[in-house]
């Protein structure tokens, strides 16, 4: 707890007064949407909140660009036995007040999960936690209840030290290349350089983090130079403006995000296959992704992305076929009442967001199956009414977004007949035995070949059922000033990047 109080101490020291500021041509300055709600890593689940994490704290494990868990903190990460994983960690490992980072920290992080008075939304994650055990000062054991190869994913987590407390919502003490120089909140986070860091020194000055509410504002401050960088945080028509200015540079890379539309199997309709698979092939996902998306996007065959090791290319995917489609419906018993005249074959709604992108979206979409003889209601919420509709069933067709989708775990928390709202993400309520059975499979298989065959057949499964049609896997971007050297994109857009942006000698900013 003494380690703890004085961290706070020195936490609330740098909150007290204000960090080197963006004059410094060697702070970098980047525009958020949102101010960070958490610093805490355990609690913080918004967005903003976990990128600073991603600064401020060290992890055990990371993901690679092919999706995989591997040693980050940990210099080893072993799993001698089906219920057990073992870190080994480094010796001289700092925190940011001085003290050494020990097994007894990475214990003390996650036993946090098994405190029934502690409070996080991240706590389902680690249902199949027994316990965690400290061997010694440099390796830690977790344990347990049932097999779970995917279980290292939920090790991505910043560590804290032994004894944190409530007060690291705002005075956090972490490891990693960045401490907390100033909070204000929904104007700016301050990050300083940590010179203690074990990675070595960041390649800047520090981090000002600013919130900049609005899109276009983001945009203009990029233009005046009163803003270095943006990351993900920009509509692709205004990225494509700004690939006009001379004095910036659009960086980009494959992401994770996954759009698609979602059909309710409840609805006695949309429980005949020929009917989904009308509407899959109707929809001109080309299209979206090269106007609407300005091809800031790539045309998507199912939920676990193509850099992923489980992806699976060879499961069906839809080309635009309008004739197919209406082939399809006349199978299912809708057929064209007047031939060319203005009678759909039938009626469904669609609800999507308010969002202009999504309403666009949803406008081409209507279109692409007014084609095919289908007549498409749409109607527009605010994101929260959208959800509740999503999750109680109160919905036909709909279209939604999975955000940083990593691990082909998700296809159980989506796909599997157990996870049917309010217990899981099956928001589309598909049941499928076989699926179910493959999945389960792959989730306690040991070796990565066993559990890519068994994750694979369940996305050929999936992708023929089409519970889902799959639209499209977003595009990460990244704008910034030509001052800025070093940007690099990882699949999930992390922010750790930004400890190795470095200024190029010369380049003024504006």
């Amino acid at each position: 707890m003494r380690r703890a109080l004085a961290g706070l101490g020195l936490a609330l020291s740098l909150l007290g007064c204000s960090g080197p500021t963006p004059r410094d041509p060697n702070i970098i300055v980047v525009a958020m949407a949102n101010s960070p709600t958490n610093f805490d890593p355990a609690v913080g689940l918004d967005e903003a909140s976990q990128k600073i994490h991603q600064l401020l704290f060290s992890s055990l494990v990371r993901i690679d660009e092919s999706l995989r868990v591997v040693p980050d903190l940990a210099v080893r990460f072993d799993w001698p036995d089906p219920l057990t994983y073992v870190a080994e960690l480094p010796s001289g490992v700092r925190f940011h007040d001085g003290s050494e980072l020990t097994a007894a920290d990475v214990a003390y992080t996650f036993r946090r999960f098994l405190d029934p008075a502690f409070v996080s939304g991240r706590k389902g994650a680690y249902r199949a936690l027994k316990s965690i055990d400290v061997i010694d000062n440099t390796h830690v054991a977790f344990r347990l209840h049932e097999a779970s190869a995917s279980f290292p994913i939920n090790l991505v987590m910043g560590i804290v030290p032994e004894g944190t407390g409530a007060e690291a919502a705002r005075a956090p003490v972490g490891s990693g290349p960045y401490r907390l120089g100033e909070f204000v909140p929904d104007d700016h986070t301050t990050l300083v350089p940590f010179p203690g860091y074990y990675g070595g020194a960041p390649a800047n000055a520090g981090l000002v983090l600013r919130v900049v509410p609005d899109e276009t504002m983001r945009g203009l401050e990029l233009r005046k130079g009163s803003v270095d960088l943006v990351v993900n945080d920009l509509s692709p028509d205004i990225v494509d403006g700004l690939r006009q200015e001379a004095h910036l540079q659009v960086f980009t890379a494959p992401g994770t995000d996954f759009a698609y539309l979602g059909f309710n199997l409840r609805d006695p309709l949309l429980q005949d296959r020929r009917l989904r698979l009308a509407v899959g092939y109707a929809i001109d996902q080309r299209a979206i992704v090269e106007h609407l998306r300005r091809g800031l996007a790539t045309p998507a065959i199912g939920i676990v992305p193509p850099m992923s090791w489980a992806h699976e290319a060879s499961a069906f995917h839809f080309e635009r076929d309008v004739a197919r489609a209406k082939a399809l419906l006349d199978e299912a018993g809708y057929p064209d009442p007047d031939g060319d005249g203005p009678e759909p074959r039938l009626r469904l709604s669609l609800k999507t967001s308010t969002a202009e992108a999504y309403r666009l979206q949803a406008a081409v979409i209507q279109q692409n199956l007014a084609d095919a003889g289908i007549e498409l209601e749409l109607r527009s919420y605010e994101f929260a009414t959208l959800f509740s509709d999503v999750i109680r069933g109160n919905v036909q067709l709909y279209t939604l977004q999975w955000v940083g989708v990593t691990d082909p775990d998700m296809l159980r928390r989506v796909f599997h007949s157990s996870q049917i709202p309010p217990g899981g993400f099956n928001r589309g309520y598909y049941k499928n035995a076989d699926v179910d059975r493959l999945i389960d499979a792959a989730s306690v298989a040991l070796g990565e070949q066993e559990r890519r065959a068994l994750y694979g057949e369940a996305q050929r499964r999936i992708a023929e059922d089409a519970p889902y049609i799959s639209l499209w896997y977003k595009t990460n971007v990244a704008v910034a000033h030509v001052r800025l050297t070093g940007i690099t994109l990882s699949p999930t857009a992390e922010f750790t990047f930004l400890q190795h942006v470095g200024i190029s000698p010369g380049v003024p900013r504006p």
